[in-house]
């Protein structure tokens, strides 16, 4: 694992952006960044608040981020809008991880309590489909603490972490963006299941918060490796490079002799990742905020 970026709070939603580079959140300390290949630098794209867990790139420019709300934000600070706000949800306070499907579909879960800060007991979320026309539907409940998701190369399943369940859940997907029931895919049982990405053989890679570690497991569900990380707290995990066999890992400062010990990585695998398509939702329907 090679350290690339070092002093933040806790490290979320990483999104590789072939034009830019690692895009990545501090759901701590507020704010989207970009580690730029190129370079070897990090550079502020977003001032915002804290709480982002979860991002994509959009089809027509700027991000879709989570948090209190599920937004789009544009590179102006006056281009915004709100696609599924926490108050058309009963109990809802906010939303974490998010991804989006071959057709440019948002699937996210949301929270309701929060993970973060004073302890709370926990209360199952739900998991959310925010289709091209902007019209949202509730697609499942029972979702302890809901955390990575990620589509199969063929589009028929999806991938959903739902870290104080046990690990990561399968469902079968059709056309429409519509799930069947889930059931269990890979166990994680020393720390938990974060968040996720597919690389193109149907593997699943599984950051485990509070293992140290990236589990991969096949599309059978049986564990293909694991990738010792130098700190506990592994919270995500992105495909990226010209050729998308360069793994990112992201981290967070629990475990650490520091609050800012959050640290982007990164590694080389033998198979590249997935590409995951950019957000499609219509943003004009939307009102600006």
């Amino acid at each position: 694992m090679e350290p690339l970026a070092t002093g933040y709070g806790l490290i979320e939603g990483p999104v590789w952006d072939a034009a830019r580079g690692l895009l990545f959140s501090d759901v701590i300390g507020g704010g989207v960044f970009c580690f730029s290949p190129a370079t070897g630098k990090v550079e502020p794209v977003l001032e915002h608040r804290r709480g982002i867990g979860g991002m994509a790139l959009h089809e027509n420019g700027g991000l879709i981020v989570s948090g209190r709300n599920i937004s789009w934000k544009g590179a102006e600070l006056e281009d915004a809008a709100v696609l599924l706000d926490r108050e058309e949800i009963p109990a809802a306070v906010g939303f974490n991880d998010l991804t989006t499907d071959p057709e440019g579909r948002i699937y996210v879960g949301s929270l309701a309590f929060s993970p973060v800060g004073a302890a709370e007991e926990p209360k199952p979320g739900h998991l959310h489909l925010i289709d091209l026309d902007g019209s949202t539907r509730v697609l499942a409940d029972g979702i302890m603490l809901t955390n990575g998701l990620g589509v199969s190369p063929d589009g028929s399943k999806l991938y959903h972490s739902d870290s104080l369940s046990g690990g990561v859940f399968v469902y079968d997907r059709s056309p429409d963006g519509s799930v069947g029931e889930r059931r269990l895919f890979g166990p994680v049982s020393e720390g938990h299941a974060d968040g996720l990405a597919l690389s193109t053989d149907g593997a699943v890679w599984v950051a485990v918060a509070g293992g140290g570690c990236v589990i991969a497991f096949n599309p059978d569900g049986s564990e293909r490796t694991r990738l010792p990380v130098p700190l506990p707290m592994v919270t995500s995990v992105c495909f990226g490079g010209d050729d998308l066999r360069d793994l990112y890992v992201v981290t967070g400062s629990r475990g650490a002799d520091s609050d800012r010990a959050g640290t982007v990585y990164r590694t080389r695998t033998e198979v590249p990742g997935l590409p995951v398509a950019p957000a499609q939702v219509r943003i004009s329907d939307f009102g600006k905020g």
